[in-house]
């Protein structure tokens, strides 16, 4: 099956599983909330009737250019969208409005799996394997196998069918990416005026000493009764009394509140961290608290959180390790094989051993166009600016010494480190991280602006 999220600002449309996966795989819930009905119908709105298995005969709801969705299609998605929010505790019903809704996420999803298809995008194993371990581990699986066993013993090829559809969701989320990014323009102006606003507050350097504690939930939000969901804020609710008292010892704490609660307490003390380093939700909360007081219980569809500052550290620099560093790369390509390149690096570092000036070497010698003419010269060089070979040797090379020769991705290598030094990067990391920001504001509206172009550039017929 065939689902995407509607981007609308009034929704909350996520990617989600196929129907078989839906109640086995928590971590990829999705909610629908519909948009307000406008007082007139469309035409769209008065053409979908309520399907249900019992009183539909499989055939094509809407041709969308070459392309068909079938009414199972439908079905299928109107039913995940029902299960995602029950689990969120905001049931809907099967409406005309709701199908409505569903079905244009049907076309945009084909419109865009069109334009995949297309520009020739296809996800990197790695990047699936990654997500596919990712929902093993919250399954709480060792490994990919043991969730393709898991699956098929359910249904037998919904492995690959999951393995399917994650492939499609990544190709649609990076288009989505570049259409995004080729829409949202943010000048330096743009950054001074964030920069300038209370909430860039939380850009600043200042480290946080948290204590998480979340008290999880008996069963699934939506299954919970009453009684268990006062009893779960019950003990959040005494939990954060003890917090708030000083100097107070946080395992003790979580000790005595979870008494004859049944689910483990989850958290502790997670030491300090920058609030721009947290998601957007729990920084908001920690910048907001004064140190040694806590939140009041914060209801989410895994548990109740409490989070209480227990120490700040304010900081106005952001200061990184840098070298400021000189190499002789002798490149392996198809003029040079890897022995000749490395019977000629090992004749450069006996010169070097002999006496010979670095910079005279490289200057003559080296194979990097860029820094020859400089006499090896990168400048000062930051974490992760190198490959990881390069960083390593750097960063065991004593200031004014050279290295051994080594090998990188590129060739052969000889290092030299001139100086190091501690250069504060607080004015680019802030400016970094506002850009972020704005960003963030402002893809929403340009991914639902696309959104609605794509659509309106399409033949779409809904048939009924």
């Amino acid at each position: 099956m065939r689902f995407f999220s509607l981007g609308q600002i009034s929704q909350a449309v996520l990617l989600s599983m196929s129907a078989s996966l839906a109640l086995t795989l928590s971590a990829h819930a999705a909610t629908v909330k519909p948009a307000v009905a406008k007082a007139s119908a469309t035409t769209e709105q008065s053409s979908v009737n309520r399907l249900t298995p019992a009183n539909s005969t499989d055939g094509i709801i809407a041709l969308v250019n070459e392309n068909a969705i079938l009414k199972s299609e439908l079905i299928d998605a109107v039913a995940q969208t029902q299960a995602r929010a029950q689990a969120a505790g905001e049931p809907i019903a099967n409406s005309a409005q709701l199908q409505t809704e569903v079905l244009n996420a049907l076309i945009l999803r084909e419109l865009q799996l069109s334009l995949v298809k297309r520009n020739g995008l296809s996800p990197d194993d790695a990047d699936i394997n990654q997500r596919l371990s990712q929902i093993a581990k919250a399954e709480g699986l060792n490994s990919i196998s043991e969730l393709q066993q898991r699956l098929d013993a359910t249904q037998p090829g919904s492995y690959a069918g999951l393995r399917a559809k994650l492939i499609e969701d990544t190709a649609i989320q990076e288009l989505q990416q570049r259409q995004i990014t080729r829409r949202v323009r943010i000048s330096e102006q743009d950054i001074d005026a964030f920069l300038a606003s209370p909430e860039a507050k939380r850009l600043n350097q200042s480290e946080y000493q948290t204590v998480h504690v979340r008290v999880p939930y008996m069963d699934d939000y939506s299954r919970l009764s009453e009684a268990q969901r006062e009893e779960a804020l019950k003990v959040a609710q005494a939990l954060r009394t003890r917090l708030l008292e000083p100097n107070v010892d946080v395992a003790a704490a979580v000790t005595a509140s979870q008494g004859s609660y049944p689910i483990p307490l989850q958290g502790g003390d997670m030491g300090f961290h920058k609030a721009a380093s947290l998601p957007t939700e729990l920084s908001t909360q920690i910048t907001k608290l004064d140190v040694g007081t806590v939140s009041e219980p914060i209801l989410t569809p895994e548990g109740i959180d409490i989070i209480k500052l227990a120490d700040k550290k304010a900081s106005d620099k952001m200061l990184i390790p840098q070298w400021h560093t000189r190499h002789i790369l002798v490149k392996v390509d198809e003029l040079q094989t890897d022995a000749l390149a490395e019977q000629k690096i090992n004749d450069l570092y006996e010169q070097l051993r002999n006496g010979a000036e670095f910079s005279a070497l490289a200057s003559t010698y080296s194979d990097d166009p860029g820094s020859a003419g400089r006499g090896g010269d990168l400048d000062w060089v930051s974490q992760e600016d190198m490959v990881g070979p390069f960083e390593t040797v750097m960063k065991n090379t004593t200031v004014g010494d050279y290295s051994a020769p080594f090998k990188t991705q590129f060739g052969w290598h000889i290092l030299k480190v001139d100086e190091t030094r501690q250069q504060d990067v607080s004015e680019q990391y802030r400016r970094n991280m506002a850009r972020q920001a704005l960003y963030q504001r402002l893809a929403p509206q340009a991914k639902e602006d696309w959104l609605q172009e794509l659509r309106a550039g399409a033949y779409v017929q809904v048939v009924g």
